[in-house]
């Protein structure tokens, strides 16, 4: 197979040592978990609290690469199978070895109809065309696929081992709740809607041999304390009740930094936010008008202004550290003439009037946009809705969309292209809000998932990019930095742009 891919990362044998240093990590964390079953859920804070106490085959590093965690090495052996090979002495809490057998279960809780408490797992489209494992040995495991699925390695990041024989003793509903786990800290306590508590596994493998230092965790204790207001978040940070928050609003983050005791720090996020607008029916289904909206906003301003800077504008759907990026769009700038020069030539040269959906939190930045809108002839009303009530309105299958404008977002952790362009802008896909159809794109779409030379298939996004910035069914408009507010006190914590707290190596002086 030409460039055949081929993903070995080797785990040299590290000896873990002795940390001398002891103490307890306070997070502000927005979110309570939903639950504590690694695979019946499709919620990114409920996996970062996971995450902390199960450790998968594979991890990222801050720079987000994908590296081995409870692997060895994981190696393809043809388009439709990956060879994954156990560490020495991985280990779960209650001191069993994990073995093949237990990746050959976690799959099956993953892929299997119906084996998730009665359900199938909401994770079991993020592993893609798995069909099973064939254990080898006990620490060796090949994972077969249906199909070839070239993004199987950045989407195998998104998923924890579980132990066979403490989920069929426990039940699955009993995963729910406690956790036998192969991370760096075990579960104390969960005290749903306040906290969740856990210790540190002394008995550690010492986790991903890429991120140093290959050891137990530095903290012995950490506590999740459930905060989600924003305003209550910032003031535990501040007065030292918590050492770490998540989701810090931009408009505290020169509060944050002038406390002599804490400090801001940031990492690219893998969120991208856009503007959908109704392709199927009204003023939208004209490009030039579509055209209209992008060079009647200035997006800089917005960032600046509204959002404390802490954002990187984008001319297309993708962040610009995903892979496939296409570094060469033409930027439709902030140009109200032209704007209205467009409308003009899409025969509304009295302006149009549309509505903006919008959920709560957005406010400030939609009104921000229908101002620059309505200077321009988008005459702009913004509308406030709960999420639940604008994802019905704009992305039911098979119903027409009955909205004008929408702003929204989508996460893509693994940045790969197929997580975000599939859902959003393949016809008639779960999230493609604004209704978009174009036959290439989607041919081009659908060759990429299964092209396994990693060139050819960044030509193929690169190119799938700039098909659908050139039909401009949305208005792209950044991707936002995640901001964190930090205690002087705590070391080891590194952001990272999957959205994950990663604790191992944090701890409080």
């Amino acid at each position: 197979m030409k460039n055949r891919l081929f993903l070995l990362i080797a785990a040299a044998a590290v000896s873990v040592p002795v940390i001398a240093q002891s103490s307890e990590l306070r997070v502000g964390y927005t979110n309570d978990a939903l639950t504590l079953d690694p695979h019946n859920h499709r919620n990114r804070t409920t996996q970062t609290i996971i995450r902390n106490m199960y450790d998968g085959l594979v991890t990222r590093d801050p720079n987000m690469k994908v590296v081995p965690q409870l692997a060895e090495y994981l190696k393809v052996i043809n388009p439709t199978t990956y060879e994954v090979k156990l560490q020495v002495g991985a280990k779960f809490h209650d001191g069993s070895p994990i073995t093949a057998e237990d990746v050959k279960f976690t799959f099956e809780r993953l892929t299997k109809d119906g084996v998730v408490s009665g359900k199938t797992s909401p994770r079991k489209s993020l592993v893609g065309p798995v069909v099973g494992v064939d254990v080898i040995d006990s620490r060796t495991a090949q994972i077969k696929l249906k199909t070839p699925w070239p993004q199987f390695p950045a989407f195998l990041t998104l998923h924890e081992i579980v132990s066979k024989k403490f989920t069929e003793a426990q039940g699955n509903d009993g995963l729910g709740t406690k956790v036998m786990g192969s991370g760096p800290f075990k579960l104390a306590a969960w005290r749903k809607g306040d906290s969740v508590i856990m210790e540190r596994f002394d008995d550690y493998y010492g986790g991903s041999p890429a991120l140093k230092p290959h050891a137990k965790a530095c903290s012995e204790r950490v506590i999740f304390k459930i905060i989600p207001e924003n305003a209550s978040r910032v003031a535990a940070l501040l007065s030292g009740d918590v050492d770490l928050i998540n989701d810090l609003p931009a408009h505290s983050v020169n509060q944050v930094k002038a406390n002599p005791n804490t400090d801001v720090v940031s990492a690219n996020g893998t969120r991208s936010y856009f503007i959908a607008m109704n392709a199927e029916t009204g003023p939208f289904k004209d490009k030039r008008v579509r055209q209209a909206v992008s060079h009647a906003l200035d997006k800089q301003l917005i960032i600046d202004r509204i959002m404390g800077g802490n954002g990187e504008q984008i001319d297309g759907l993708l962040s610009p550290d995903a892979f496939g990026k296409n570094t060469n769009l033409p930027r439709l700038g902030y140009d109200p003439a032209k704007a209205k020069s467009l409308l003009a030539a899409a025969g509304h040269s009295d302006g149009i009037d549309v509505v903006l959906d919008v959920k709560g939190s957005l406010k400030e930045i939609a009104e921000a946009i229908a101002s620059l809108l309505t200077k321009s002839g988008i005459r702009t009303k913004v509308q406030v809705g709960e999420v639940g009530q604008l994802r019905k309105k704009w992305r039911t299958k098979g119903k027409p969309k009955t909205g004008d404008m929408w702003i929204t977002s989508w996460g893509n952790g693994t940045l790969d292209p197929v997580g975000i362009f599939v859902p959003t802008h393949r016809t008639n896909d779960r999230g493609n809000s604004a209704g978009y159809a174009n036959a290439e794109f989607d041919a081009i779409l659908d060759a990429a998932g299964t092209e396994t030379d990693s060139a050819k298939r960044a030509a193929m996004y690169s190119k799938a990019e700039a098909i659908a910035a050139n039909d401009a069914p949305y208005v792209y408009l950044w991707v936002t930095k995640d901001l964190y507010g930090v205690s002087k006190r705590l070391s080891g914590f590194r952001p990272s742009s999957d959205g994950r707290i990663n604790l191992h190596d944090a701890c409080v002086k």
